[in-house]
């Protein structure tokens, strides 16, 4: 039986989820959840109490895997496919799992924060918490161009976890906070992975629901 995913086709960590399923040619069903809508959400909250996507429902097992690194974590052990996404090597894995981590952190998290600061009411608007998101997307990419210079992918050679999560971290912030000029090799990796079929295919999926990005 195939592998369940629940998940909007927007959502910027449902992208990194689909983007590890697609690289290692995982067979899956979509379930689209939309939180906006009182059944959906409360049927998506029987699968998952915390109704935050994306969670992968293995049916053989019975396994539930919430959060996108842990997705890709769980792929990356048992079903490894066309791609390994964690490095064999243990160095290289620590270093690829750090990688995830800050571009989570530093730049998916700020950027999520600027884009929810849009669809507040105007009454309950943060302004010195998207000030303080800018400065950290600031730093992030000051890093990340330092990071990438004379680089292809984030850790080694392959294609990793990390690039999953650079990829709609770095497309969604680029929309609401542009890299700019001044960061040569960070706009060359944007490029790389807008390129990349995995990332090409869920940008071609999300497309129909684009406009409903408040960016």
């Amino acid at each position: 039986m195939a592998l369940t995913l629940y998940y909007h086709p927007i959502a910027s960590f449902c992208w990194k989820a689909l983007i590890a399923l697609y690289e290692t040619g995982t067979p899956f069903h979509p379930v689209l959840v939309d939180l906006g809508d009182a059944a959906s959400r409360a049927a998506f909250a029987k699968v998952w109490p915390p109704a935050k996507f994306p969670v992968l429902h293995d049916p053989e097992s019975g396994l539930l895997v919430p959060e996108s690194s842990m997705v890709i974590e769980w792929l990356a052990e048992h079903h490894t496919g066309e791609a390994s996404l964690l490095p064999a090597d243990a160095d290289l894995a620590r270093e690829t799992r750090l990688q995830d981590r800050f571009f989570d952190n530093y730049v998916h998290v700020p950027m999520q924060k600027i884009v929810g600061d849009r669809i507040r009411p105007a009454d309950k608007k943060d302004p010195l918490g998207v000030e303080e998101a800018h400065r950290t997307l600031d730093m992030a990419v000051d890093m990340i161009e330092a990071r990438m210079a004379g680089r292809r992918w984030a850790v080694g050679e392959s294609f990793t976890m990390a690039d999953c999560a650079a990829a709609p971290a770095l497309y969604y912030a680029n929309r609401v906070h542009p890299i700019g000029a001044k960061h040569p090799s960070t706009l060359a990796y944007l490029e790389r992975l807008l390129q990349r079929p995995s990332f090409a295919r869920v940008l071609a999926e999300a497309e129909p629901l684009m406009h409903l990005f408040p960016g």
